[in-house]
């Protein structure tokens, strides 16, 4: 499936809550404004229900961004049989990483996995 774009999260935020798409459009806008904000500070923010973006910084001095997500997003994801999108390589759902490197090193002999152990 597509990735969904801007214009569809804002009108389904909007026809969800009594915001028009524009108000909810400039909320999301501020929302990152105030993320940029807070990084140039050097302080992480925390949305409840959404997660905790933190301010992370290359070698090179580049400012970047580390999302962890609220535990919700687990909970609301994981509902049994609530996911309607494709799953690509279902049938590898269960299997072991040692089943996972197996089938690998069988299907590419010119390029295996291998482990060296420390």
């Amino acid at each position: 499936m597509p990735t969904v774009q801007k214009s569809e999260i804002l009108r389904a935020v909007s026809r969800a809550t009594s915001l028009v798409e524009g108000a909810v459009d400039q909320t999301i806008k501020e929302l990152r404004d105030q993320i940029i904000e807070f990084f140039h500070c050097g302080r992480a923010m925390k949305v409840d229900g959404l997660g905790i973006f933190s301010p992370t910084m290359d070698l090179e001095g580049n400012i970047s961004i580390s999302f962890r997500a609220d535990p919700a997003f687990g909970y609301g994801l994981n509902v049994p049989g609530i996911f309607t999108g494709t799953i690509l390589n279902r049938e590898n759902i269960g299997k072991t990483s040692d089943q996972l490197v197996q089938m690998w090193n069988e299907s590419n002999p010119d390029d295996q996995i291998g482990f060296s152990e420390n």
